[in-house]
């Protein structure tokens, strides 16, 4: 009798772990192809070899890129290369990215960007947020940017209980942020567990200086975050469960859902075009080939607008999609005045004339 219930719980339990696979391969979509949708005045940006995983551009037509970043289990083709933040004047006619100096006494070694977020104050002062996993850890690094000397001055480090798996970040005051959680754990194999088990308690935290509060949860794997051109909006990326959020700002900084849109495809980093109040979405149209790297198969990458987004029916059409060839693995893209920037995790950049 005891070996048969011993034979049936393992029989329960081998299926529960089958099942767990499959809705794992269904969520990373890893069955799916992309036929290319190409644009025509495109290039490949000279100096990113190993990912621009986020993009911020100022309203100047100033360019940030995140470069560099690693994470656990993820390929890197500058495994032993510290990141770094580089710059990108749009305006110029043949624009070129430069990695901008750090102030002394920030860690430069182990300096390893994620998201990042630009607000600009009252008297024009502009800061930077950076997304920072030094040693894999979690941290938000506050930068003052000095155009003239094309230098970032480290002003701040926060480290908070409610920021244990910060993925990205939405700049709302000079200390004041939104910030999605991809993982309720910080520890890799309880991460790789909550994400087998599809336990979605991935969430968006709040933080200012006086108060740090959770106000939006639920998420499979919350990703990219930004704010609608009115700051009534939220958007936020839930990249396993191929879908964005719009959630409602409330004056104490807390949101609620007000819809959800679901895709057919890994939503990553979203941008707003300033022109248009559209979304930008960079995207993984199959998550298996970005985790499981094969230089022989390697991961494609697609770029997706989306109009109208509070409205029945939001439009959505590819701007650009490629099989892998050109550019692996898209994570953001951002527009300015009919330039294209396309990141990705942890490849090239692309840069286009529309």
């Amino acid at each position: 009798m005891g070996r048969l219930l011993a034979v049936g719980l393992l029989g329960i339990a081998l299926a529960l772990l089958g099942e767990r696979l499959l809705a794992l391969r269904n969520r990373l979509k890893a069955s799916r192809e992309v036929e290319s949708v190409d644009l025509p005045n495109c290039h490949l940006i000279k100096g990113i070899e190993a990912g621009a995983d986020d993009i911020d551009i100022l309203p100047n037509g100033l360019a940030f890129f995140s470069v560099g970043l690693k994470c656990p289990g993820l390929h890197s083709f500058s495994p032993d290369k510290p990141g770094g933040i580089l710059m990108m004047d749009l305006k110029k006619e043949n624009p070129r990215a430069l990695e901008l100096r750090i102030s002394r006494g920030f860690n430069l070694a182990s300096f390893n960007p994620h998201g990042i977020s630009t607000f600009i104050d009252s008297d024009d002062t502009v800061y930077l947020f950076v997304v920072n996993h030094p040693e894999f850890k979690n941290t938000v690094e506050i930068f003052k940017f000095e155009e003239e000397e094309n230098s970032l001055l480290h002003l701040k480090t926060i480290k908070h209980e409610l920021l244990p798996s910060v993925n990205d970040i939405i700049a709302v005051g000079p200390a004041h942020f939104y910030a999605t959680n991809d993982h309720y754990f910080s520890d890799p194999f309880l991460k790789y567990l909550e994400t087998y088990l599809n336990l979605h308690w991935a969430n968006v935290v709040y933080y200012s200086p006086d108060e740090v509060k959770v106000v939006a949860e639920g998420f499979d794997a919350a990703n990219g975050i930004n704010i609608s051109p009115d700051k009534k909006y939220i958007y936020v990326a839930d990249i396993l469960a191929h879908e964005i959020h719009v959630l409602e700002k409330h004056p104490n900084m807390n949101l609620t859902q007000l819809k959800v849109l679901k895709l057919d495809t890994l939503v990553d980093n979203l941008s707003i075009d300033p022109s248009s109040g559209d979304i930008l979405v960079g995207c993984h149209p199959n998550g298996q080939k970005l985790f499981v790297y094969d230089p022989n198969n390697p991961p494609s990458s697609e770029v997706l607008r989306i109009q109208n987004i509070l409205s029945e029916k939001p439009t959505v059409t590819t701007v650009y999609a490629n099989n892998g060839s050109v550019l692996q693995g898209s994570s953001v893209a951002s527009v300015y005045d009919r330039k294209l920037l396309i990141g990705t995790l942890y490849h090239r950049a692309l840069y286009c004339e529309l």
